[in-house]
């Protein structure tokens, strides 16, 4: 069976699983848990605690680019994305960057291998000025909690192996065709990556949810991962607005194995529809945050 791809422009999407982190409905606030359980099985959830992970592989231009890379199976998290890139016959060595939404562990911990080097040697490492700041501050990590600190560690490590093709960035164009949109909340410098080619459109969203099905019907209940939920809450239900109102085709690292979804609307609130992906496109003038 074939991995789920999108065609935006001259790129080829292709959304990558890396499997699952275990979780708990019980870092979801302000929400009862029970409530939230309730929201899941009725989204027919088989694994209502599991929070799902995908990576993206962009391919076009003769350039092959990643959207983040996974968990890397750190803590039993994840670990699937070499299998996927073998499934499409890409090696690691044919990745020429890799573009990160954000820092946290399971976003980058498969960019070291085994043996805590570069899994993608020849890649370039984007990510935002704000974030990398952000981890490299040792004020905030003083400041952390000890499971935090696990999180410093991490990306400093990863940053370090990258050092020589390391880039940051603020927003706009990052790389040909894809601009980077600043979503801040989720962590300071919480990014997503736009491609947009006339009447086409894809928003990659990063973390913007972990539990589609509950955080889209309620925009404002956040996970204990945002580093500031109240504007992680703020961000998230302006941004479902727009891709609602747009019809903009949305990717995120947390959305099922699918990969790619719209925003509908549901009542005096919204949804996320896996199975109407190929939908109405976005008006050929683009999305309005792009222009």
């Amino acid at each position: 069976m074939g991995l789920p791809c999108r065609q935006i422009g001259d790129y080829a999407v292709t959304a990558l699983s890396d499997g699952y982190l275990d979780c708990g409905l019980e870092l979801l606030s302000p929400i009862d848990m029970e409530e939230a359980a309730r929201m899941q099985r009725a989204a027919n959830v088989l694994a209502p605690a599991a929070i799902h992970i995908n990576c993206y592989l962009i391919r076009g231009r003769g350039r092959a680019v990643l959207i983040d890379a996974g968990a890397g199976g750190r803590k039993g998290w994840g670990g699937e994305l070499p299998v996927r890139l073998r499934q499409l016959g890409v090696s690691a060595v044919d990745i020429d960057a890799i573009l990160l939404t954000h820092a946290h562990p399971d976003h980058i911990g498969g960019l070291l291998d085994s043996a805590g080097q570069a899994a993608f040697p020849n890649a370039e490492l984007l990510l935002s000025q704000r974030e990398l700041q952000f981890w490299q501050d040792d004020g905030q990590m003083s400041r952390a909690s000890e499971r935090a600190r696990g999180n410093f560690l991490i990306a400093r490590q990863t940053f370090d192996r990258y050092r020589a093709g390391l880039r940051t960035f603020h927003s706009g164009e990052v790389w040909p065709g894809i601009l980077a949109m600043p979503l801040a909340g989720h962590t300071v410098g919480h990014t997503g990556f736009l491609l947009a080619s006339g009447a086409e459109s894809l928003l990659i969203w990063g973390g913007v949810v972990h539990f589609p099905h509950i955080q889209i019907a309620r925009p404002e209940v956040s996970i204990a991962f945002d580093q500031d939920a109240a504007i992680a809450a703020a961000m998230r239900a302006k941004l479902l607005e727009q891709a609602c109102a747009e019809s903009l085709l949305i990717a995120g690292m947390h959305l099922g194995e699918a990969g790619f979804a719209r925003i509908l609307r549901d009542g005096g609130g919204f949804r996320i529809d896996y199975e109407n992906e190929r939908g109405p496109k976005a008006a050929s003038k683009g999305p309005s945050w792009a222009m």
